[in-house]
């Protein structure tokens, strides 16, 4: 349990209810870049031995985990964008993943210029919580080719089995929090 975020959580997280956490104090709105800074540390410590080339996310949330991580590993971040822009070729790779706090089907699109195959691909974001998120970068990663090497998340919600549902992929999933429950308003960390 990384404790530093752990602590931002008890003090400014809150539980809305339907199992969204809300944490825009600190990552989803307004980024505390000294907490985020450590957060990428700690990721990038736990990540460093399987030798990422690439670390990949979807925007916005996902950016700032994202770019810290990288940072200590000497690699660069590609995020997957949920509007194409103009400025992207127009052959792509595309999923579409379900979004727990917006409600419905987002796009998830990559350009080819930035993930090849052969890339050896860490998956970073700021939720672990079903994990179809993370499951679409997953195919994102798949189709350019590249190897996924292990996927990380600042905050995983234990109950909603989104690191069942990634287990096929057989690669090291790690959080740096764990949250067991957001039931009657609380919110209930992991015990390790």
């Amino acid at each position: 349990m990384f404790e530093p975020l752990k602590k931002r959580i008890a003090e400014e997280g809150q539980n809305l209810g339907d199992g969204i956490l809300k944490v825009d104090p600190f990552i989803n709105h307004q980024v505390d870049p000294i907490l985020m800074d450590a957060c990428g540390q700690a990721l990038a410590d736990l990540f460093r031995a399987v030798h990422p080339t690439k670390v990949l996310t979807a925007e916005i949330s996902g950016i700032a985990p994202a770019l810290m991580t990288a940072k200590y590993l000497d690699v660069p971040v590609v995020y997957a964008r949920k509007h194409k822009p103009v400025t992207m070729p127009d052959t792509v790779y595309l999923t579409v993943a379900p979004s727990h706090t917006k409600g419905r089907m987002v796009e998830l699109i990559v350009s080819p210029e930035y993930l090849a195959n052969g890339e050896r691909v860490l998956i970073i974001d700021d939720f672990l919580a079903s994990g179809a998120t993370i499951a679409g970068l997953v195919r994102l990663a798949q189709t350019a080719g590249a190897t996924l090497v292990g996927i990380g998340a600042l905050i995983e919600k234990t109950f909603e089995g989104g690191r069942d549902l990634l287990s096929y992929l057989d690669v090291p999933v790690e959080a740096l929090v764990k949250i067991d429950s957001l039931d009657d308003g609380q919110i209930i960390f992991a015990e390790a």
